[in-house]
């Protein structure tokens, strides 16, 4: 259906740009970026499930966002939507491969048996690209710890094939270990006194439970914005479709999955609709959005930026917002954090107006 607005269409072009004020209170350190990502109820005191520490998402798009880009997003405070034009299986394998990349207790995927050869070990090695692997008596991620095996630990070219990996590993009376119930931050002291790469924590009857890896610790100091969730580990969204949300939610879910949106060419159907009644109905605690927030968001935040010609000039940013987009407050709120910061950089000044 149409809609017909009697007032005159705009552009940029047809505002002045005048000179703004730059106070003493703005600067960097007093900027915060936070932005919440799911509906929430400020005004009864709730607090946002889901906050990103910098608005920035990345477009479901397959040539744009894979596990890897999920990773270097959320390290900087972003969330990136894993696409979803690919099979349910691959999806859900990327979500988890986001979800266990970085964790303050990683559980470990890649295991072996100590009778096993150095030939199976190179193939778990390829399979996860996890270099440390742990070595339990069952080959489990739970079992009983009897070692530690890397990639350094053993040259191909001067071994056999068939050589076992009992012969090759750490083996248990030689590894500096934590006991079950062990803080992160005294793990990651241990590791820095005991001069470790990796930490294994097993319970009382020597059951490997985690792995904390110095790595981690390192990385965290790197990055002081990165997005993770209540288990130290990376924030992930991932891209459904109208079509096979029934199947793919549930596997998406048990990865990991943190948020998802509709990954859609228009978000104004019939089965856009049926799509979010049927998924709040089977799981009430996803979290489900629409990719046109993000894409709007976009356009307003390029145009603010685009309007400003150089970098050191005071401008003034009209920003014309239409009443009947419901999101109109959180896009303003987002934008007003937006243009402080830029106002360090840029001098950038904002008026909003709505029509």
């Amino acid at each position: 259906m149409a809609i017909i607005f009697d007032q005159p269409s705009h552009t940029f072009d047809e505002y002045l740009l005048i000179p703004g004020y730059t106070g003493p209170d703005c600067i960097p350190a007093n900027v915060s970026l936070q932005t919440p990502v799911v509906r929430y109820n400020k005004k009864a005191g709730e607090q946002c499930p889901l906050m990103m520490n910098i608005p920035m998402t990345s477009a479901v798009m397959q040539a744009v966002s894979d596990d890897k880009l999920a990773v270097a997003l959320a390290k900087e405070g972003g969330i990136s939507f894993i696409y979803g034009s690919q099979t349910i299986e691959n999806q859900a394998a990327m979500v988890a491969r986001v979800k266990a990349y970085k964790a303050g207790f990683v559980t470990s995927d890649t295991n072996i048996k100590p009778d096993q050869t150095i030939t199976e070990l190179v193939n778990a090695i390829e399979r996860t690209g996890h270099s440390t692997v742990a070595v339990t008596e069952d080959g489990s991620a739970n079992g009983k710890l009897v070692g530690i095996i890397t990639d350094r630990d053993f040259r191909l070219s001067h071994c056999a094939p068939d050589a076992k990996v009992k012969d090759y590993m750490t083996p248990l009376s030689s590894l500096v270990m934590a006991q079950e119930g062990i803080s992160l931050e005294e793990a990651n002291d241990i590791i820095w006194q005991k001069k470790v790469n990796q930490l294994p924590v097993v319970d009382k009857n020597g059951k490997l439970l985690s792995l904390i890896f110095r790595k981690d610790a390192t990385n965290h100091q790197e990055h002081p914005l990165e997005l993770l969730d209540s288990k130290k580990r990376y924030i992930v969204g991932a891209g459904i479709n109208t079509r096979d949300y029934m199947e793919r939610v549930p596997a998406l879910l048990a990865a990991g999955v943190d948020v998802m949106t509709r990954d859609s060419s228009e978000g104004f159907t019939e089965w856009q609709r049926r799509a979010l009644h049927d998924i709040h109905e089977k799981w009430p605690n996803a979290k489900v959005g629409a990719e046109k927030l993000a894409q709007t968001l976009l356009r307003l935040v390029l145009a603010a930026v685009q309007s400003v010609s150089h970098v050191n000039r005071k401008v003034l940013v009209v920003v014309r917002l239409q009443q009947q987009l419901k999101f109109q407050k959180p896009v303003m709120n987002i934008m007003q954090k937006l243009v402080f910061m830029f106002q360090s950089v840029l001098m950038v000044e904002l008026f909003m107006i709505t029509i």
